[in-house]
């Protein structure tokens, strides 16, 4: 007989109960819970907290971490203990001395103040000033600051961060108050050991990132302030977890998730097959971002570069009749302008934003092309989007716009052209509001293959990044159209990704091959007629209305066998959907693809199979952290090449080429975002194997997120990401199957690796050895270049 402390056994009856709150620490002991936004800082500034009290003062550190899987922009909790003697609690904080909360929206989210003692200490981080904080603060926060007689300190550390230039990374800020308020170390000591670990954690990446985070120390200095406590209640009231118009399955399992209360759900509340509902992601709204952007209609030109970029799908564009406008209500704020387009005539465009999704990236706003113009018609250089404060009223007018948008009805495929960028984002995603990192470089491509083959899709995903933000618990991105219809994902291991991909597709074609068969015999009883099947059976499906009209015929079909007891009628009706044109894509990233798991997706594209690779290349393994993978660059600093890679990156691209039945492009969305449309079209359209190699900037490259696209497009113009496609059809026609899409080198190599810390880095600490490397790498993408002219040239057909 065995029983378990914790799940509430509802099924077998084995839990016993347990106290969910005690304190069997001694008085000694100074118990701190820090709850921070994931990529903020806040767990790296804590490690650094314990350091400091661990060797500047007597006392010993203890410090537990909590985060989920969310690549950034989660919830991170720190649990800090400082006591005179030995501190061995194994277990979490559940009364803590101070609290600190470091993003304001998680007042209407998380419970924190549940964990705070009698007495205690709370640092808020707001942007409201002292006069007006309290009555922005949730009536539940307000009576439990009462209750608790709390002291309770503030301080603008988002506005004080950006004035230096440090983003949202306000962890110095947030570690100096907590010194300076709980006074666990004397002001003038605490500030010479942050700064001394300041200068620890960050000299490699220069004196100019040390001298910002000094100067978020002084600053913090003078910007934190103490406010009374009142006696009144005049917050509003907290907001549900997940929208009432959620399914049940939401508002009872992942809404408990959400919370981070996971532990209270019942055994009989999980599903039992491990099945768990995808296009969850739409009900969290986690509201975090401090700006976002803002259209104007007058000044866009509707290309969609905007929703192309977009990592997390959170900008969108209708076309709709002004009958359908007026349908829904649509008030002054929900934006319009007249449609462009013969097409489109008499129709109007809409775009919308998704602010309490959206996490504040700008990205839709770096790549806008349309210009404001003044009255003298002179740019004024600013574009049609514009990032604004994310403000209550911001919130409020956008989250109205955004439910009435996608009230709205999905364009006519006829009327969309999806090899145009404008066409494919007139499409709705179906990957959206993903736990990527701010800016993400992968995920706008996985966003663009769901927009385009999204409702007929099954997705093989290597482990890795692409996994963790697309296969997670809580929610889950992946998402399904009006019909029901989705992308259907698995994923198995790092090193067998391609081979499960393999399976995949034999298995639909498999079960393709049993409906046809099926269908054969139900005419041969008479079930359906020969030219029915023969309809079936040669129904061309290359275009989407093409897709439409035969699953029209195999609701048909289904509709008619419904209504037979035979036994072939039976089994032809649960394969019958598998008349309708699969597309099997197989996801992964550069660890997967040019090391762990190289042999088998060598192995699957020399198969001849119809299968479709994305490689989502930011040449390091970036879910683990940033360890080099033979897709890293030459001179470039990762883990496992502290002094600089010194071997060449591997062409994976050339290899696969010389097989010469696989379709193989090199891409970037930043560089030519038609070309990479182009790429993916013409990737699923071919009969075969296909893989296309995306380049995706990463946090890992120690860039500005902000300025991504940008330094793709010197990735390109140096030479080190030359965009092709290899198309084994073009040789068929008497064409040279190989098409380079970009132009000779214009800039050096050192030109775009100045702009990455991954190369920065090197130089600072070995410029000898930086130099070396460097002028290696000029010479490994001078000779690139020259074998992809040969191989242009080997090709050419006389």
């Amino acid at each position: 007989n065995h029983f378990c402390v914790g799940p509430h056994d509802d099924v077998a009856f084995t839990s016993i109960d347990y106290a969910a709150s005690f304190n069997i620490e001694g008085k000694d002991v100074y118990r701190a819970m820090f709850f921070g936004l994931g990529s903020d800082g806040t767990v790296g500034a804590n490690k650094n907290t314990i350091k400091i009290i661990g060797t500047e003062t007597d006392n010993s550190a203890q410090g537990y971490f909590v985060y989920d899987s969310k690549k950034s922009g989660s919830m991170t909790v720190s649990h800090l203990r400082f006591g005179e003697n030995q501190v061995e609690a194994p277990y979490l904080i559940n009364k803590a001395n101070f609290v600190a909360c470091h993003n304001f929206t998680f007042l209407d989210h998380y419970d924190m103040l549940a964990n705070l003692e009698d007495g205690g200490t709370f640092l808020l981080t707001s942007p409201y000033p002292k006069t007006k904080v309290w009555d922005h603060l949730p009536a539940k926060v307000q009576q439990q600051l009462i209750d608790k007689k709390a002291k309770f300190y503030v301080i603008d550390a988002i506005k004080l961060a950006e004035a230096l230039g440090l983003g949202a990374r306000i962890n110095m800020i947030m570690q100096t108050a907590f010194f300076l308020i709980s006074g666990i170390l004397k002001k003038n000591e605490a500030i010479k050991a942050i700064k001394d670990a300041i200068k620890k954690t960050y000299g490699k990446k220069g004196d100019k990132v040390v001298k910002m985070n000094y100067d978020a120390v002084d600053g913090a200095v003078n910007n934190i302030v103490q406010i009374k406590v009142p006696k009144r209640i005049s917050g509003h009231k907290l907001p549900p977890t997940v929208p009432e118009e959620a399914p049940e399955f939401v508002k009872e399992v992942t809404a408990k998730m959400i919370e981070g209360k996971g532990e209270e759900l019942k055994i009989s509340q999980v599903p039992a097959d491990g099945r768990w509902p995808t296009a969850t992601t739409q009900w969290e709204k986690r509201n975090i971002a401090v700006h976002v952007p803002q259209w104007d209609a007058e000044t866009c030109i509707q290309c969609g570069r905007c929703s192309l970029v977009c990592p997390h799908a959170c900008i969108r564009m209708k076309i709709v009749t002004p009958a359908e406008l007026k349908a829904v209500k649509a008030p002054k704020s929900f934006k319009t302008a007249n449609a462009v387009g013969k097409e489109f005539k008499g129709k109007k465009f809409t775009i919308q934003i998704s602010t309490r999704d959206c996490v504040g990236c700008s990205h839709c706003v770096r790549v806008c092309p349309a210009m404001k113009k003044d009255k003298n018609g002179k740019k004024t250089g600013e574009s049609a989007l514009k990032m604004i404060a994310n403000t209550e009223a911001v919130t409020k007018r956008e989250a109205k716009n955004w439910d009435l948008f996608m009230a709205l009805p999905e364009m006519d495929s006829s009327l969309i052209n999806p090899a145009s960028i404008k066409g494919s984002q007139l499409k709705r995603p179906l990957f959206e509001f993903s736990g990527a990192c701010a800016g993400c470089g992968e995920t706008p491509y996985i966003k663009l293959v769901t927009q385009l083959f999204g409702d007929r899709m099954l997705i093989a995903n290597a482990t890795g990044c692409s996994s963790i933000y697309g296969g997670n618990l809580p929610t889950t991105p992946y998402a399904k159209n009006a019909d029901g219809r989705g992308p259907a994902w698995s994923n198995s291991l790092f090193e067998d990704n391609a081979e499960f991909g393999l399976g995949m597709r034999q298995s639909v074609n498999k079960l393709s091959y049993q409906a046809a068969e099926l269908l054969q015999a139900a005419a041969a009883e008479k079930l359906i007629t020969k030219k029915f099947v023969k309809e079936l059976l040669s129904a061309s499906q290359k275009t989407q209305e093409e897709i439409e009209a035969q699953r029209e015929q195999v609701a048909s079909l289904k509709e008619s066998l419904s209504k037979s007891s035979s036994i072939v009628a039976k089994r032809l009706y649960h394969v019958a959907d598998y008349l309708v044109k699969k597309s099997v894509w197989i996801f992964g990233g550069d660890g997967w693809a040019y090391d762990i798991g190289y042999g088998g997706l060598d192995h699957v594209l020399a198969s001849g199979e119809n299968v479709n690779v994305l490689v989502l290349d930011t040449e390091v393994y970036s879910n683990t952290g940033g360890q080099m993978s033979k897709s890293t660059p030459r001179a470039a600093v990762a883990q496992f090449a502290a002094g600089g890679k010194r071997m060449p990156k591997k062409d994976m691209g050339m290899i696969f080429s010389t097989y010469g039945n696989i379709y193989v492009a090199r891409v970037s969305l930043g560089a030519n975002p038609q070309q990479l449309v182009k790429a993916i079209n013409e990737a699923e359209a071919y009969d075969g194997p296909s893989i296309i190699i995306a380049y995706a900037h990463c946090i890992n490259h120690g860039i500005n997120m902000a300025t991504a696209h940008e330094q793709q497009k010197k990735a390109v113009a140096c030479g080190h990401w030359p965009l092709y496609r290899y198309n084994p059809l073009l040789e068929d026609e008497g064409k040279n199957p190989l098409i380079i899409d970009s132009k000779a080198p214009t800039i050096p190599f050192a030109e775009y690796a100045q702009g990455e810390n991954r190369y920065r880095m090197l130089k600072m600490a070995n410029p000898e050895m930086a130099d070396t490397l460097m002028a290696e790498a000029q010479q490994d993408v001078d000779k690139s270049w020259k074998v992809l002219q040969g191989r242009l040239k080997a090709l050419e057909i006389e």
